[in-house]
């Protein structure tokens, strides 16, 4: 099925949005009214640039307060149209979208808006344009589809159809069921938005917030079905009013916004893609440093052994348990000091991982590679992190240990077993890009986003995992783009007993985070511990939570370069990740910062 997208949805001019939807994989576009009017272009260069990016101009929007006003009134929005009729024509394109009026002259009177919806029809239909008619969500008196319908239905013009748009519909409640009713030929043109769940003006809601579909709280992929199900043939188009896009690189929101749609299209049995390949566990985690020390002390205080050196480059493998760091001092180096660079996926089928990638536009990275190393495929998360799909211990696959030699060393004295999670925090702009790339490529569920208060801001976080919690990915941003640099990546660790591992890190000279004596008082107050228990975990900084299913103890080490590691102890099936503790964790982290001056 074709797909658009309305320029109001992407940040730049309007040479740089339509250049972005065209490299994104756009058929056409939405030309929103203020792009068209702030653009040095006549119609008729606009009309050349679209055809030489192989772009359609499917639409143009909006026109407002049209129909249901007094004559004299109408008589003006007819001279109005008349004048934008002619535009379209020299821009080339044959539909006009026509929003149910928020006028405060317009009057309560279906019948004479059908009546003066068809009189726009009839001057419409003499330039060849159509008019789409769409019930704005806070429209004065049409504010929902299945009543614009009436009205489309009363003129009975064949200039004159509906224009279906999922925010109105489902930021109402309108049961997207009835749709169905309405044929397909009367439906001219179908905008997609998600959003998130909030309780909030409607108008405020959709001018601010909406996103593109998979990345919100609407059911899109049920209206759609409903949409086609009327024998619907028009484009799928996204039409999106978001603060952060629209400051956003257009470039990358445009590819975000078409693989929403290639997704969409799966979802509703539209197109067909390699099938979602969901990893089964952390391989390893890369860290990239100009200096090995700090990091590496740290790993060795944890219970972590240098176990291994690569073949080629300047990476050492640093094992306990099930949990893999690899420390690469190469030319990745970050000059801001250690950081997280790159996740190595467990993958029961790597290629065809990667091949969903690849489909969904990730961007598959090159890498410098040996002949002799194994042939890992990798892609870039939204926020640069690399993902390698591996199948380690698996000759015939990815087996990325086969790269490396062992080396020499002491075995382990350490109680971590694996890696519990992962935290990445995301530019700003990039928040809902990583969830629906991390639900969509990876085929990794999402848990509901969480704000987490930090003495600075805000924190906002969501997790995604795959079903048994083999693998969990926390991502967060922050309130401004300045947070990007404030919050650090983390690795969390798991242990069979926290406190044993905190007291071996301790006393082989690591630094744990202290935490407020407040924090204790209040934990006191809110559960009951044996004798002794909450000193051990005031001493040792350890951070206390319980659900419906189980207990959560954990904590924290010093922050080296833009990372931590965070040392986790599930018992009983708890799910979570401590959020509760969150505001306390970012306070002390601020704290040891400012004694720092990191």
């Amino acid at each position: 099925m074709l797909t658009s997208i309305a320029t109001v949805s992407l940040s730049g001019s309007l040479t740089e949005k339509l250049t972005a939807a065209s490299r994104a994989g756009f058929d056409g576009v939405e030309i929103f009214e203020n792009d068209l009017l702030a653009s040095p272009l006549a119609p008729e260069e606009i009309r050349a640039r679209c055809a030489d990016l192989g772009l359609t101009i499917d639409l143009y929007q909006p026109m407002r307060d049209i129909e249901a006003v007094p004559e004299e009134e109408f008589g003006r929005n007819l001279r109005r149209a008349r004048h934008k009729f002619e535009l379209m024509r020299r821009l080339g394109t044959d539909t006009v979208l026509v929003c149910s009026s928020v006028s405060p002259l317009a009057v309560d009177d279906d019948d004479l808006a059908a009546r003066q919806l068809s009189q726009l029809a009839d001057l419409a239909q003499d330039f060849g344009i159509r008019v789409a008619y769409e019930a704005l969500a806070w429209g004065r008196h049409v504010s929902t589809y299945d009543h614009a319908w009436r009205i489309v239905e009363t003129a009975d013009h064949p200039a004159l159809g509906a224009c279906l748009d999922s925010f109105h519909i489902l930021s109402r409640g309108s049961d997207p069921k009835g749709i169905e009713d309405i044929p397909g030929e009367k439906i001219f043109y179908l905008q997609l938005a998600d959003a998130p769940l909030l309780a909030m003006d409607v108008l405020q809601w959709s001018r601010h917030y909406r996103c593109f579909p998979g990345q919100g709280g609407f059911d899109i992929a049920g209206l759609v079905r409903h949409v086609l199900r009327t024998g619907y043939s028009g484009p799928l188009s996204l039409e999106v009013f978001n603060d952060v896009f629209r400051q956003a690189e257009a470039g990358p929101t445009a590819v975000d916004a078409h693989r929403s749609l290639l997704v969409l299209q799966e979802a509703v049995g539209l197109a067909e893609l390699p099938a979602p390949v969901v990893p089964t566990g952390v391989a390893f985690a890369e860290l990239v440093t100009p200096d090995a020390e700090p990091v590496s002390a740290v790993l060795a205080a944890l219970g972590f052994a240098r176990s291994a050196r690569h073949r080629s480059k300047p990476v050492y493998l640093w094992q306990a348990g099930e949990a893999r760091v690899l420390v690469n001092t190469g030319p990745a180096a970050r000059r801001d000091g250690t950081g997280l660079a790159a996740i190595g996926l467990e993958s029961p089928d790597p290629a065809g991982a990667a091949r969903r990638a690849e489909a969904l536009l990730a961007p598959v990275l090159p890498r410098r590679r040996a002949s002799e190393d194994a042939l890992l495929d990798a892609v870039a998360a939204p926020d640069g992190t690399e993902l390698f799909f591996c199948a380690t211990d698996r000759p015939q696959l990815a087996n990325w240990r086969a790269d490396f030699e062992d080396v020499p060393h002491a075995a382990p004295d350490t109680g971590v077993t694996r890696i519990d999670h992962l935290a990445l925090v995301q530019p700003w702009h990039h928040f809902d890009e990583a969830t629906l790339f991390h639900r969509s490529v990876l085929g990794l569920a999402a848990q509901e986003s969480v704000d987490v208060a930090d003495p600075y801001g805000l924190l906002r976080s969501r997790a995604v995992t795959d079903a048994d919690g083999s693998v969990r990915i926390a991502l967060s941003v922050g309130a401004a783009p300045a947070d990007d640099t404030v919050h650090a990546q983390h690795i969390a660790l798991a242990a069979g007993d926290v406190v044993a591992v905190a007291r071996r890190f301790r006393a082989a000279g690591g630094l744990l985070l202290p935490m407020p004596a407040n924090y204790y008082d209040d934990l006191a107050a809110r559960f009951e511990f044996e004798e002794g228990e909450l000193d051990m975990y005031r001493e040792l900084g350890i951070l206390y939570d319980r659900d419906a299913y189980g207990e959560f103890r954990h904590c924290y080490t010093r922050t080296v370069g833009r990372v931590f590691f965070e040392l986790v102890q599930r018992d009983g099936g708890y799910r979570g990740y401590g959020a509760q503790n969150a505001p306390v964790r970012l306070a002390a982290q601020h704290a040891a910062r400012r004694l720092t001056g990191g």
